[in-house]
């Protein structure tokens, strides 16, 4: 698989880590920085790991800053990313298999790089189920996406 992966400088360290067990995995990696823990901002790196993932460029997206919370905001602001941070493998597979996951968002500053592995490895190793359900709820969510929302009345339709 062919994953782009990418981190602030909280979460520098981390994806270092990351990087050669994605490699000795068999994967391909495209690290898009950044490269030092220097600080920098989370969104220049989240946007090229979305950006990325959005262009079909890489098959999925590791994100990694200081808690997760900015970069999962940050990359769902791309069309087409449905991102979340996630700290457990249950959620790490099943925001695939349910919802279609395409960018996963780690917090360098909550989990370590045992676990943060094994999130990696349940994200990667996790497929859509394409069951109707949950094709119907990701057409809902596309809608959600594509509305134009400067009709903020919102509501449920």
């Amino acid at each position: 698989m062919r994953i782009a992966i990418g981190s602030d400088h909280a979460g520098f360290h981390l994806k270092e880590s990351l990087l050669g067990v994605l490699r000795d995995d068999g994967h391909e990696v495209v690290d898009v920085g950044t490269d030092s823990d220097q600080a920098v901002d989370y969104p220049d790196f989240t946007e090229a790991v979305a950006v990325a993932v959005r262009g079909h460029e890489v098959d999925r997206g590791v994100m990694i800053c200081g808690s997760g919370v900015g970069a999962s905001v940050a990359a769902n602001k791309v069309q087409g990313i449905r991102a979340a941070v996630c700290h457990d493998t249950y959620s790490a597979h099943q925001g695939v298999e349910h919802d279609d996951m395409n960018v996963l968002v780690l917090g360098a500053r909550i989990v370590g790089a045992s676990l943060a592995t094994e999130l990696v490895d349940a994200f990667l190793g996790a497929t859509f189920s394409g069951d109707e359900r949950h094709l119907r709820r990701m057409a809902k969510v596309a809608r959600l996406e594509a509305r134009d929302w400067s009709d903020t009345r919102g509501g449920a339709r």
